[in-house]
């Protein structure tokens, strides 16, 4: 904060009506101020810049550096004297009629002039109704004036606001108002609220903290860290205690979490505990009516088919199953209202199952299956029932691409004697034919719509039924009310105006287009709604295939870690591409002939610009392909047009060499005595006429550039020099790129290879 300018401001306002302000959807601590207030504080910031700078010496006509001098420092002084407002910009707001205080950022300046637009988080802290709030009579009053202000107030409330710059905040203990809160993740609702919302935090304020499922948790900002009246939120690590209000409230939410334990899945004669299950061994359990019991599949064959069964059900109608991917577009657990898949209907077999193609679009980025056997709660004295349904869950990978289909099983002709019993329809000998036709008529019927055949006197027939607006039939009460409440009920979405009388097809919305699907957002990295109009998307939603969410979170920009440019989150997958491309075509750096050198020729930048040296005029300024450094020892200020005086120098320091060596314990140069010995490689003679000859090839290739020379670096070079050579021998990259990976990181193995995967095209054998 001490780098932010200095702001002396404040000014009166009445307050505007919510209504006015609605469509704004102000929330958190943000305020809307007029147009004008924006041009005082732009003049006020100015003011604070230019009474705030001073200067060390006076201006001297007879200097003659002064004119120069002059024009640097008036550059420089209108320079800091240019129109700029504290960043972010925040304020403390004051109700003269009740004294409370409490602090706030800024949303825009276009509230109508003379009054100020405040979020519910700011007027339930200056203590204001919704309803009292009025049209303004005066407008914002001078600086000096504001002391005169609240006496001349309009009939509205009216309140003072004041520039006040504050401390970023590093700790925060909140305290919950009421007792049994206990979400599953705190860290995600309070970050992202204080993301979204607010700029700061006050005192002594109330904080609602709105959970994903659309409950709302109050909490008392008791403690800050710096110590004050307020904390700026924005851009800073901000601890976050939440203790109980007092000893009492404590007790109470510990009674109510032992409470609800008690009465968790799990317990005697209650719903299964669900847990974590595999492909290999099924797993029984039981459910209560209006109950879940959640299993987690992690592990499966992605290119098979996955088939779901419940099986061991007395009552199909009793118990449904759900199953949903877990992935970064689904987060939601598989329930009645909110699933992928489902299976409300009863089976001949007693068993119910849901077949999953590898395929499916719902698959891609599946992290695991999750799967919810449901016991389904009717709405009339069938609801009653207490006791739990047992049942036996098994997930399993078919061999098949698609599931077989089941086909019902009807009495086939097994001799040619046989004739088919117009009333049952089954198959029976001709010769009994008349004595079973009386009997059946007697005793049997046939429904006329689905031709199942029912005892004229059983149950099943005379509750049997056909809806009638779809294809469905049943036989018995309960089937018939719980089709009636699942297919033929209306239904509101409660995130969005969607209507619908089907279950499935508001699962079906739940789980794409709402707006209030739980995803997990690519760019902050929490679970959120994905938001959206769901009747009509944006056009930026439809062509980049993010959310609402995402398009609006990814609008925040960042800096690339490879060039330094700002870029938006949601290009940053583009702008990375464009590098790939771009490194895919970057050409070899040349580097040193000498064989134990580690340095490129032109050098390298830390940003991956090749030729970072020659362009710094550090270029090695040859022609025998040494860098700077190798050939500095060969470098004299002679005329040698011819270059003889250059090969004498290079024949004299690899006789050097071989015969006295570099005398360096780290040397490891064949072409040098000391190196030899240290690398122990069979010696070699050290006399004149033994040497000669031995060097005698190397000086016949000086001028072939292709041909690499011998001579003794100092340890870090030498060391860059192996790890290059080692990095280069897993086939990742050439050794070029390798040897100024390590010339521009040193001999860091870690650092070269980032560096390497940033900015060096892998090798392409």
């Amino acid at each position: 904060m001490a780098d932010q300018p200095s702001l002396a401001w404040a000014a009166s306002f009445a307050v505007a009506a919510p209504a006015a302000t609605a469509s704004k959807d102000l929330k958190g601590d943000k305020i809307i101020l007029p147009q004008s207030a924006l041009e005082q504080l732009l003049a006020a910031s100015s003011t604070s810049t230019r009474s705030a700078r001073s200067t060390f010496t006076a201006y001297d006509r007879s200097n003659p550096y002064a004119s120069a001098y002059d024009r640097t420092q008036q550059h420089a002084y209108y320079a800091d004297t240019q129109q700029q407002l504290p960043n972010p910009l925040m304020f403390r707001l004051v109700n003269g009629a009740n004294g409370n205080v409490v602090h706030a950022g800024i949303r825009e300046f276009s509230a109508d002039e003379g009054e100020v637009a405040l979020s519910p988080y700011l007027l339930e802290a200056l203590g204001i109704e919704p309803g009292a709030a009025s049209s303004p009579t005066n407008g914002a009053s001078s600086p000096e004036q504001v002391d005169l202000a609240m006496d001349d107030a309009p009939s509205g409330p009216s309140i003072t606001v004041h520039a006040k710059q504050l401390p970023k905040g590093t700790y925060v203990r909140l305290r919950p108002l009421e007792a049994g809160y206990n979400p599953d993740d705190w860290k995600s609702l309070l970050e992202r609220q204080l993301r979204e919302s607010f700029t700061t935090l006050t005192n002594g304020a109330v904080l609602e903290v709105r959970g994903v499922k659309g409950e709302t948790f109050r909490f008392l900002i008791d403690k800050f860290e710096p110590g004050g009246d307020g904390i700026c939120v924005v851009d800073t690590d901000l601890e976050v205690d939440i203790e109980a209000l007092n000893e009492e409230q404590a007790r109470e939410t510990m009674r109510q979490i032992m409470t609800k334990s008690q009465k968790a899945p799990g317990a005697a004669g209650g719903s299964s505990l669900g847990h974590d299950i595999n492909i290999w061994k099924p797993v029984d359990g039981q459910v209560l009516a209006g109950d879940y019991v959640d299993y987690e599949l992690s592990s499966w064959s992605r290119s098979r088919p996955l088939e779901v069964t419940l099986s061991g059900i007395e009552d199909d109608d009793a118990v449904d199953l759900f199953v949903s991917p877990k992935s970064p577009r689904q987060r939601a657990e598989p329930r009645q209202s909110e699933h992928v898949f489902g299976c409300f209907g009863g089976s001949s077999d007693g068993a119910k199952s849901i077949t999953i193609l590898p395929t499916n679009v719902e698959m891609e980025g599946a992290e695991s299956i999750l799967v919810s056997v449901h016991g389904y709660k009717g709405t009339g004295s069938e609801c009653l029932e207490a006791s739990p349904h047992p049942f036996t869950l098994r997930v399993k990978s078919t061999a098949g691409d698609t599931p077989a289909p089941m086909e019902a099983k009807r009495p086939q002709q097994s001799s040619p004697d046989e004739e088919k019993c117009p009333n049952c329809g089954q198959w029976v000998p001709q010769r009994t034919m008349v004595l079973h036709e009386n009997f059946c008529r007697r005793n049997n019927i046939a429904c006329p719509k689905c031709a199942t055949v029912f005892q004229k006197n059983s149950t099943e027939w005379s509750e049997h039924w056909h809806c009638p607006h779809d294809e469905a039939f049943g036989s018995s009460r309960a089937s018939e009310a719980k089709h009636g409440e699942i297919y033929h009920t209306e239904r509101q979405c409660p995130s969005c105006p969607f209507v619908t009388n089907s279950i499935p097809d508001l699962a079906r919305h739940r789980t794409s287009l709402c707006p209030g699907k739980i995803i997990l957002c690519q760019f902050c990295h929490l679970e959120v709604p994905q938001e959206g109009d769901p009747f009509n998307p944006s056009a930026d939603t439809l062509l980049s295939g993010l959310t609402e969410h995402e398009v609006a979170d990814g609008a925040r920009t960042t800096d690339c870690h490879l060039c330094g440019n700002i870029i938006r989150l949601r290009d940053m997958s583009a702008h990375l591409k464009h590098h790939e491309l771009d490194k895919a075509q970057r050409p070899r750096p040349p580097i040193c002939r000498n064989a134990n050198c580690a340095r490129t020729l032109h050098g390298v930048g830390k940003k991956g610009v090749v030729g970072a040296g020659t362009q710094m005029g550090q270029g090695p300024g040859n022609d025998l392909g040494l860098c700077s450094m190798c050939f500095t020892p060969l470098y004299v200020q002679l005329h040698d047009p011819e270059g003889k005086a250059l090969r004498r120098r290079i024949e004299r320091r690899y006789l050097t060499q071989m015969m006295q060596g570099c005398g360096k314990k780290w040397c490891a140069n064949e072409w040098c005595k000391t190196g030899r010995v240290n690398m122990d490689l069979e010696a070699r003679s050290s006399s004149p006429s033994a040497v000669l000859p031995l060097i005698k090839p190397l000086m016949e290739t000086v001028r072939d550039m292709g041909s690499p020379m011998y001579f003794c670096v100092d340890e870090t070079n030498q060391r860059r020099r192996k790890l290059a050579e080692m990095i280069e021998a897993e086939k990742g990259w050439d050794l070029e790129w390798c040897i100024a990976a390590c010339e521009v990181e040193g001999p860091n193995l870690d650092k070269a290879r980032e560096w390497l995967g940033n900015w060096a095209p892998t090798r392409t054998e």
